[in-house]
C-alpha cells in the first residue's frame, strides 16, 4: 500500500525538532573552523551521531527524492560521512604511537596531520553550506554561544598501569601462525589489486577507478578487520603477547591498514556516487562540495598509498614471526606428472616457500634439494627420469613385450612396444603420428636397449613422457607443507599435457608472486 503524503509544514515541523543539535554542532564548527586543531573527537562524535540519525529519518520520508529536501539529505550525508572519515583519521593519528609502526622512511604522522586538515575544510564548507540551506527551508537555525574549548579533547600524558594477569592459551603460537600467514596473503592480493605508484587522478579515472571501487576496498576492509578481531580475542592479553615484542607489532600494522582502508572505502563512495559515472548531476549553478580528483588525489596519496607501504614493511616482520613459531613436518608427494619439476611446478612450489620466508628442502635418493630454488628443483629430474627408465624398462620387461629372436625392423618393434605402454597408461605420446629413428648399429646389441635408447631420445625431446609413482619429501613449515600437498593434489598446476589449469582454492595468492 502506497503511504500518504505529508505536508511540507509538518515535516518541516519534524526536522526542526530534530536538528537542534546537528545545527549547534554544525555552527560551532562554522564559527571555529579557522582554529587549530577544532577537529576533535568530542565534535566528530557530535556531527556522526546527529548526522546519522537525521539521515536516516529524511530517508524514511523519501527526502532523498524531493527536489525541496534533497539537498539538505545530500549534505546531511556528506557531513556523516566525512564525520567518520575524520574520526578515523584522529584514531589513526592518536593511535601511531601504540602501533609501534615500522620505519617507512615517509613522516606518516605528517601525512595524516594533512589529510585532517583536509577533511576539515570539506566538514566546514559543508556545515556552512548545510546551515544556508536550513535558513532557505525556513528552519531555525540557532545562534551558536558555545566557547571554542566547549568540543576540546585535553588528554593528560600517559596510560593506565598494565596490571591484569596474562593469560595462558597452548594454541596462542598456532594462531600466531595462522595471523601472520593470513597477513602475507591478504597482503599479496591487496598490492596487486591497488596501484603501487602514485597516480594522477583526472576525471577519467573517477569516471572508472577499476580496483578503488567502494565494493572491493570493502571487501580488503571487512578481512582485515577479521585478521583484528582474531588477534585480540586469541592473542591479546596471552603470555606469548607479553613475551614476544614484535606480536603487537603485526597488530599495529593490521589496525593501521584497517583504518586505513575504511578512509579509503569512504573516499570511494563520495566518489562513486556524487562523481562517477552513475551520479546525479548538479542543478544549474550549485557547485560541488569537493571536486573528484582532489578527493581522488588525496585517497591515492594518503589512503592507498600508505596501505601499500605498511603491508609491504609488515611482509618480512610476518616471515620471521612464521620462523619462530614453525612447526615442522614433513610429506610425500608425487612428482609432477609432465616432465618432472620443469619450470611451472618449480616455480610455483619455490613461490610458496618464499611467500612464508620458511626454509623447506625436497628429498629424494638421499640428495636434499633447496625448496625456494627452481634450478635445485629442476636438478632433481635427472634422479626422476632415471626413475622413470628403470621402471618402463621393467614394464617392457614383465610385460613380456620384447620377442626372442633378432628383429630385422627394429623401428616397427619400437613403435608396437610404445604404443601398447600407452594403452596401458604406463606413458604417454604427445606427438601424433611418433616419428621413430631407425638404430644405427642394431649387431649384439640387445633389443631392450635398443628400445630403451630411442625412449630416452623420445622423452628428451618432450615427444614421449613416463609415467612414474615415484614420490619425493618435503621437510619444513607445516603451512608451507600444507600448500605443497593442496598444489601436489591438483597436478602443480598444469593438465597431463602441460597445460596450465586454474590453480586450487588458498593458493590465489601465487597468482600475484613475482
Amino acid at each position: 500500500m502506497i503511504p500518504p503524503t505529508i505536508s511540507y509544514e509538518e515535516f518541516q515541523h519534524l526536522i526542526a525538532r530534530r536538528s537542534g543539535a546537528l545545527f549547534r554542532a554544525s555552527g560551532f564548527l562554522v564559527a571555529h573552523g579557522q582554529s587549530p586543531q577544532i577537529l576533535t573527537r568530542p565534535l566528530l562524535g557530535e556531527l556522526l551521531f546527529q548526522s546519522t540519525q537525521l539521515e536516516e529519518l529524511l530517508d524514511a520520508y523519501g527526502a532523498r527524492n524531493n527536489s525541496k529536501w534533497e539537498r539538505f539529505r545530500s549534505l546531511i550525508a556528506a557531513i556523516k560521512l566525512f564525520s567518520y572519515v575524520s574520526y578515523e583519521l584522529l584514531h589513526i593519528q592518536h593511535s601511531i604511537p601504540a602501533y609501534r609502526l615500522l620505519d617507512i622512511g615517509e613522516d606518516f604522522e605528517k601525512h595524516t596531520v594533512d589529510a585532517i586538515a583536509f577533511t576539515e575544510s570539506i566538514l566546514v564548507e559543508a556545515t556552512r553550506r548545510l546551515l544556508d540551506e536550513a535558513r532557505t527551508l525556513h528552519l531555525p537555525v540557532p545562534e551558536v554561544d558555545l566557547p571554542e574549548e566547549y568540543y576540546s579533547e585535553k588528554l593528560p600524558p600517559g596510560r593506565l598501569p598494565h596490571d591484569l594477569s596474562a593469560r595462558k592459551i597452548d594454541a596462542v603460537s598456532q594462531t600466531i601462525s595462522m595471523l601472520a600467514t593470513s597477513f602475507l596473503n591478504l597482503s599479496a592480493e591487496c598490492k596487486q589489486s591497488l596501484p603501487k605508484e602514485s597516480m594522477k587522478a583526472d576525471a577519467q579515472l573517477c569516471d572508472y577507478i577499476g580496483p578503488l571501487r567502494e565494493d572491493k576496498l570493502r571487501s580488503f576492509e571487512l578481512r582485515f578487520h577479521n585478521l583484528q578481531s582474531l588477534y585480540d580475542t586469541y592473542v591479546s592479553t596471552t603470555e606469548t603477547e607479553g613475551i614476544d615484542p614484535e606480536i603487537p607489532v603485526l597488530r599495529g600494522h593490521i589496525s593501521v591498514v584497517l583504518h586505513l582502508l575504511r578512509t579509503a572505502r569512504d573516499f570511494a563512495h563520495y566518489i562513486e556516487r556524487h562523481a562517477g559515472p552513475f551520479r546525479v548531476p548538479l542543478p544549474p549553478g550549485r557547485k560541488r562540495l569537493v571536486e573528484p580528483e582532489v578527493l581522488l588525489q588525496v585517497m591515492l596519496n594518503y589512503s592507498i598509498h600508505f596501505v601499500v607501504q605498511y603491508l609491504s614493511s609488515a611482509e618480512n616482520l610476518c616471515r620471521m614471526m612464521l620462523q619462530r613459531y614453525t612447526e615442522i613436518g614433513s610429506i610425500e608427494v608425487p612428482v609432477p606428472p609432465y616432465r618432472g619439476f620443469h619450470v611451472r611446478p618449480s616455480t610455483l612450489i619455490a613461490n610458496i616457500v618464499l611467500h612464508y620466508g620458511s626454509e623447506v628442502t625436497m628429498e629424494l635418493d638421499g640428495k636434499t634439494y633447496d625448496a625456494k630454488a627452481p634450478l635445485h628443483l629442476f636438478r632433481a629430474n635427472e634422479e626422476i627420469n632415471a626413475h622413470k627408465r628403470r621402471d618402463i624398462a621393467n614394464e617392457i620387461i614383465r610385460m613380456n613385450l620384447l620377442p626372442d629372436a633378432p628383429q630385422e625392423d627394429v623401428p616397427s618393434l619400437i613403435r608396437s612396444v610404445l604404443m601398447t605402454l600407452s594403452e596401458y597408461n604406463k606413458l604417454i605420446i604427445y606427438e601424433k603420428p611418433l616419428h621413430i629413428e631407425a638404430p644405427k648399429n642394431t649387431q649384439n646389441v640387445p633389443l631392450l636397449k635398443l628400445v630403451m635408447d630411442e625412449i630416452v631420445r623420445l622423452q628428451a625431446a618432450g615427444k614421449i613422457d613416463i609415467f612414474t609413482d615415484t614420490k619425493v619429501r618435503f621437510i619444513g613449515d607445516k603451512r608451507v607443507l600444507a600448500d605443497i600437498e593442496r598444489l601436489a593434489k591438483h597436478g602443480y598446476g598444469e593438465d597431463l599435457f602441460g597445460n596450465n589449469i586454474p590453480l586450487p582454492e588458498g593458493l590465489e595468492y601465487l597468482r600475484y608472486c613475482r
